[in-house]
């Protein structure tokens, strides 16, 4: 079924959209949750409140692209157990990595809290990736969006760790310049 017939059957508050939407995307939640919380049962869990928040989402929303909008829904709940489950262990682990080495490129110490501040980021972020090479921007995404370890990366784009790290290292450098000409980091 396509995506926005699925779309459409939860728009009409049919639940037989919520069946669909699980058989078409049911592994790919998983595969993004498991990265993040590594267990597969929290993983699973992340995976049935998503289907619940996309039911509760949509309407108002009415997304145009599901795979995204279900991937964004995942990670978050996903990142957010990841952090219950380790609040007590803070600084350890792949997710904390790969956020901190971001955290530099978007805060000066300040938490992005306002709404309007954040869909700046957002936007900058999105205009900088599209002015990336495919190769770059993918190495990008799954560093910082699906939480994939540089080992994995190297591995899917056959290359070498140390060249995956120089690339995302470099980006960042980048990020950085292109934050602060957007005045979105000053």
């Amino acid at each position: 079924m396509e995506d926005q017939e699925i779309v459409q059957l939860i728009w009409d508050r049919q639940e037989h959209g919520l069946r669909e939407l699980s058989t078409k995307y049911n592994g790919y939640c998983y595969s993004v949750s498991y990265r993040i919380v590594h267990d597969a049962e929290d993983a699973r869990e992340c995976v049935n409140d998503t289907w619940l928040k996309t039911w509760n989402a949509i309407p108002p929303e009415r997304p145009r692209a599901l795979r995204g909008f279900l991937a964004k829904i995942v990670r978050n709940l996903s990142l957010n157990r990841y952090r219950n489950m380790h609040a007590d262990r803070r600084g350890g682990g792949i997710v904390n990595l790969a956020l901190e080495e971001l955290q530099e490129c978007v805060s000066d110490g300040r938490r992005v809290e306002e709404r309007i501040e954040l869909q700046e980021l957002t936007g900058a972020i999105e205009a900088f990736l599209r002015q990336q090479t495919q190769r770059n921007r993918s190495i990008f995404l799954q560093r910082y969006f699906y939480l994939m370890q540089i080992r994995e990366i190297a591995e899917r784009h056959d290359m070498r760790e140390g060249t995956v790290k120089s690339v995302l290292g470099r980006m960042r450098k980048e990020l950085r310049t292109w934050l602060r000409k957007e005045a979105v980091y000053l």
